[in-house]
């Protein structure tokens, strides 16, 4: 996969940790870069990690259905984009507290990374390097996640839901992309 694809699956991914980021810094009102950098660490690290969790997974049942990798890569990013832009247009929204706990942040990091799992599984089918996509998915979700925190404490929570439709739609994108490559279209 090229560097462009990977990039934009790791802004993809990080939609979710975005949306929750504006939340927190709405509910901190006015947060010091400790708590900034806190909240990144938390959703980078996880979105890191699930991905290597995914990719060893797939990988260890890849023999068995290499024929329908890219079927089965576009089908986990259509489901997780479609997920996502369903939440973004439900309408309903998650209640986000000020905690930057241990606890709190532990279930909002592994909700929010969810989809980075099931991503690592379709890079599994790809066969590109995990560890640098993996770092490259971690670090952008950090970066992501700490501007978040900060455009919630100045702006509110309006880019919340607008932020997880555009996640949403980058991954089917993407998605597509595997297939029209493999079936020879691009």
């Amino acid at each position: 996969m090229d560097f462009l694809s990977l990039v934009l699956i790791a802004v993809g991914l990080a939609m979710d940790a975005f949306a929750v980021s504006i939340c927190k810094g709405l509910a901190m009102k006015r947060p010091g870069p400790k708590a900034i950098i806190v909240v990144g660490l938390w959703f980078g690290f996880f979105q890191a990690l699930m991905p290597l969790i995914g990719y060893y997974l797939g990988s260890s049942f890849y023999d068995y259905i290499s024929d329908y990798d890219h079927w089965i890569a576009f089908i986990l990013l259509a489901a997780i984009g479609l997920n996502m832009i369903r939440e973004a247009l439900s309408g309903e929204e998650d209640g986000v507290d000020d905690s930057i706990g241990f606890r709190t942040m532990l279930v909002l990091a592994v909700a929010t990374s969810i989809d980075a799992l099931a991503v690592g599984i379709s890079l599994a089918m790809t066969g590109d390097d995990i560890v640098s996509s993996a770092l490259l998915i971690g670090i952008v979700t950090f970066l992501i996640s700490a501007v978040g925190v900060k455009i919630g404490s100045v702006f509110g929570d309006r880019f919340g839901q607008k932020a997880e439709l555009v996640g949403g739609v980058i991954l089917i994108i993407i998605g597509l992309r595997i297939v029209l490559e493999h079936l020879g279209f691009l």
